[in-house]
């Protein structure tokens, strides 16, 4: 069996904030990001949810983040395409790029969830017959590579400029940041097909077997299969959620295994999701030696270098804090992961 070594540690966080008090937990995040970067992670990434209490722009929350930080790679996953204009959200992508100097990365899923709810408020029409799948993403993607507009004499006037149109900023290097969502073999192998770096977390499809752990490493295989010659150093990440109580009080360590309980029953058998049967992984839940020992015996972290904490959703800011600090000091550094910067300094929780 082969030894995981991860070279990037990022985390993904939900944005949790109370109905009645949306700054607080949206400005707790942001802290988060900050302490972050402050500890030598290599990524900070955001949920993008929709009608409810988390970010439902993650474009506006990330432009907000790379003010707020320097050096860690702003993350997005996932933006469910069904909800987008690929012409309008790419300008948005864009910019908040620009402004955190070139530190995006965006990942993307097909559909559109509550579609009952929010299609029509949405959409001007009937949305039902629009391409809501892979061809909304590949459109966004061209529109960030930003070829020019109309024929070779096409302008435009705007005071004080006459130029060639294209989707401004023009910023050619996002296009080489996004990411796909991908939990089935035809999403993985689209994918590979299109350039796109490959996110694979906690769910997946049940195709041809019933082990999760079998499922996700012929994803990986089917996109390392079907990459090709598109891309010669593609990025693959992986997502687990893992929660050390390490440095927790005893009431904390408490509420983590229970929370842990109360997820463990889907991981016993498919679960029925729409037309799909999908599979869960087992959260990854104890002291450091006890997770490293998981991590240790997990083959599909043994196939990546990128790992991606997943945070779990309605815990506390200090919470969280906890868990990425014993996760920094206690279990990355045994994978062989080491600070992004060598003048790290961590000023505490």
């Amino acid at each position: 069996m082969s030894t995981p070594t991860i070279t990037s540690l990022a985390f993904l966080t939900p944005g949790n904030f109370a109905d009645d008090d949306p700054y607080t937990g949206l400005e707790e995040t942001l802290q988060l990001f900050e302490y972050g970067e402050r500890l030598g992670y290599d990524g900070a990434w955001i949920r993008q949810r929709h009608l409810e209490h988390g970010v439902g722009s993650a474009a506006v929350f990330l432009a907000a983040a790379g003010q707020r930080t320097e050096r860690v790679e702003l993350g997005t996953a996932v933006i469910p395409i069904g909800y987008e204009s690929p012409f309008r959200l790419a300008e948005d992508l864009a910019l908040a790029d620009v402004l955190s100097r070139g530190r995006l990365q965006v990942g993307f899923s097909t559909g559109m969830p509550h579609a009952e709810l929010l299609g029509d408020l949405v959409y001007d029409g009937d949305w039902r017959g629009f391409d809501l799948s892979y061809g909304r993403i590949a459109r966004l993607v061209d529109n960030l590579r930003g070829d020019y507009l109309g024929g070779p004499d096409t302008v435009i006037h705007s005071p004080g400029n006459i130029q060639r149109p294209r989707l401004q900023p023009h910023n050619p290097g996002l296009v080489e940041r996004i990411w796909y969502g991908g939990g089935s073999l035809r999403s993985v192998r689209w994918a590979a097909e299109n350039g796109l770096n490959l996110l694979s977390g906690n769910i997946v499809s049940s195709e041809d077997t019933t082990d999760f752990t079998t499922a996700q490493l012929n994803l990986l295989a089917e996109y390392r299969r079907a990459l090709g010659g598109v891309r010669s150093a593609p990025r693959a990440a992986l997502g687990r959620v893992i929660v050390p109580y390490d440095s927790a009080d005893a009431a904390t360590r408490a509420r983590y295994r229970e929370y842990a309980a109360s997820r463990h029953e889907r991981t016993l058998a498919p679960r029925a999701f729409g037309p799909k049967q999908i599979l869960f992984a087992p959260d990854v839940v104890g002291t450091a030696e006890q997770i490293l020992e998981q991590l240790a015996a997990d083959p599909v972290l043994a196939q990546v270098s990128e790992l991606r904490l997943e945070l779990p959703y309605e815990f506390h800011r200090e919470e969280y804090e906890q868990i990425l600090h014993d996760v920094r000091h206690l279990i990355a550094p045994e994978l062989g992961w080491r600070p992004a910067s060598p003048a790290f300094q961590e000023t505490g929780r």
